[in-house]
């Protein structure tokens, strides 16, 4: 059964906020997909390497260009197999506000300057719900 709208966007609130308080943990519970995408990327590092070394090693016979394009080759390989991908924009950096929401670097939100912490919905987002929860919890002692 697939997800309504309002659950997808609940999802993606709560996927921001995980990149957003721990990113390391969100990079460790990433699915299969990610793992198979990192291994395809240190595979296509590795097959430039060895391309880059080739070019060297030819240089080494022929002219210097061609073993400074053999290097250039290899050291983009290397940065291309360890660098992350990216992700189309969910990680990308910002804080997590009191009602449970993303705000990105550089954008303002002023719902969230405006409302204070005892000023929140009861029928807000997930994320909101779970707060309100906590803060009973604690203030009732358990």
């Amino acid at each position: 059964m697939p997800l309504s709208e309002h659950e997808q966007q609940l999802l993606e609130q709560m996927e921001q906020a995980l990149y957003a308080e721990d990113p390391k943990f969100a990079s460790q519970m990433q699915g299969a997909g990610a793992r198979a995408a990192a291994r395809r990327r240190v595979a296509i590092g590795v097959v430039g390497v060895v391309v880059g070394l080739a070019l060297v090693l030819v240089g080494v016979n022929t002219t210097m260009w061609i073993g400074a394009i053999g290097f250039a080759v290899m050291v983009a390989a290397v940065a291309f197999a360890l660098t992350p991908p990216r992700r189309g924009g969910k990680a990308s950096l910002g804080a997590v506000q009191a009602d449970g929401t993303v705000r990105r670097a550089g954008s303002r939100s002023k719902a969230g300057q405006a409302k204070g912490p005892k000023q929140r919905r009861t029928s807000g987002s997930f994320m909101d719900r779970m707060e309100e929860r906590w803060d009973r919890r604690k203030d009732s002692g358990y």
